[in-house]
């Protein structure tokens, strides 16, 4: 047990000199933080930051305007924590506008319209406002990414979006560990038949083009956002299984896996508390190397309109309708997700060579 202490410490020690490792795990938890708190960053903290605004549809970074919001006598029953990690209810409407004045108890406002068209002129009675206080129900708000073709925020978008993206690796390469790690030791311990025929279907399986796999289970399981996870996971299994299955027939011929035989522990304890404590370094890289590739699968499986589902976030999704956009003078619109799925995906794979060198122990 002193051995395998020391050996994670040099591990770590080696991790931490790797600069590129070091960088890649600290921008990996800021997005995991990102993702999780996303409506509290969001400046649309709207359920799926879905406010649209038609008027102001693919506007260009940094792009403010004058938003007239006007309160509800609806009451959204929502507690402070559904608010914050899935989103407010919204139930008051806000209005783009160009310019607003007040005559009497009337508050009469011009609603923006873009392309140097005249809006409507509007008006609205004070009294539909809390205390006839208007001024506070306009505020000029900033679109720092600017905005989608349907006038949402585009910085909001891909902070919510970042959630499924993230979490998809996570729930992928949770199953894949259990089921992968489950076949393999049964493959590699016991060997024969019980080899041969988890073997087949592990070939079976890898024939498959994993795309068209995930697309099958999806469309068995139903469109959604759970569904994409376990579809995801249940194709990604197969590496982990192989991996597993070489490691335990090498390990099983080590001498300290005799002396447990031969003090009569039983099969299960030998598998799991002597052989894959011993054989994990290889599964915790290919691990990380599936939690990029489980985004990039998610990402093409909502551009091809079978993933998260609208009015849901996805960078995929939104590459998928902004795609158009980049020979229309906007490409910042489909380049700005295209750009995130790149980071957080080259962020695991320089941490998955970061860990492949800091564990392996004979350097």
């Amino acid at each position: 047990m002193g051995k395998l202490n020391s050996l994670r410490q040099l591990a770590l020690q080696k991790f931490k000199k790797n600069f590129w490792g070091v960088f890649s795990f600290c921008f990996i938890v800021f997005v995991g933080l990102v993702s999780v708190f996303a409506y509290v960053f969001a400046p649309d903290n709207s359920r799926y930051a879905n406010q649209m605004h038609l008027a102001i549809h693919s506007k260009k970074p940094g792009f403010k305007v004058t938003m007239l919001t006007i309160p509800s006598k609806i009451e959204a029953n929502q507690s402070a924590f559904d608010k914050m990690f899935f989103g407010k209810k919204n139930t008051e409407t806000e209005i783009p506008i160009s310019e607003y004045s007040f005559k009497d108890d009337v508050l009469i406002y011009k609603e923006y319209a873009s392309d140097g068209l005249e809006g409507a002129e509007k008006t609205i009675h004070i009294s539909k406002f809390p205390n006839h206080s208007v001024t506070q129900f306009i505020k000029e708000k900033n679109f720092l990414f600017g905005t989608d073709k349907y006038g949402r925020d585009l910085l909001s978008r891909v902070l919510v979006g970042a959630r499924i993206s993230f979490f998809i690796g996570f729930v992928a390469v949770f199953i894949s560990l259990v089921i992968g790690v489950f076949m393999g030791s049964l493959a590699g311990y016991f060997g024969g038949k019980v080899d041969t025929v988890i073997m087949w279907i592990i070939n079976v399986t890898w024939s498959i083009p994993t795309l068209l796999l995930v697309i099958a289970i999806t469309l068995a399981l139903g469109k959604g956002f759970w569904q994409v996870f376990i579809a995801v996971g249940l194709t990604m299994w197969v590496e982990v299984a192989r991996v597993v299955r070489g490691q335990i027939i090498s390990a099983k011929e080590m001498q300290y896996v005799t002396a447990a035989r031969a003090l009569g522990f039983k099969d299960y304890r030998i598998i799991t508390k002597h052989i894959l404590p011993n054989i994990m370094a290889p599964v915790i890289v290919i691990s990380a190397a599936n939690f990029a590739a489980a985004i990039l699968i998610e990402s093409g499986l909502s551009f091809l309109g079978i993933g998260a589902q609208p009015p849901m976030a996805s960078w995929g999704a939104m590459i998928k309708d902004h795609y158009n956009y980049i020979i229309l003078g906007k490409p910042y619109l489909a380049m700005i997700p295209g750009f995130c799925i790149m980071s957080l995906v080259m962020a695991f794979m320089l941490i998955g060579n970061a860990l492949r060198d800091a564990l392996d122990v004979k350097n």
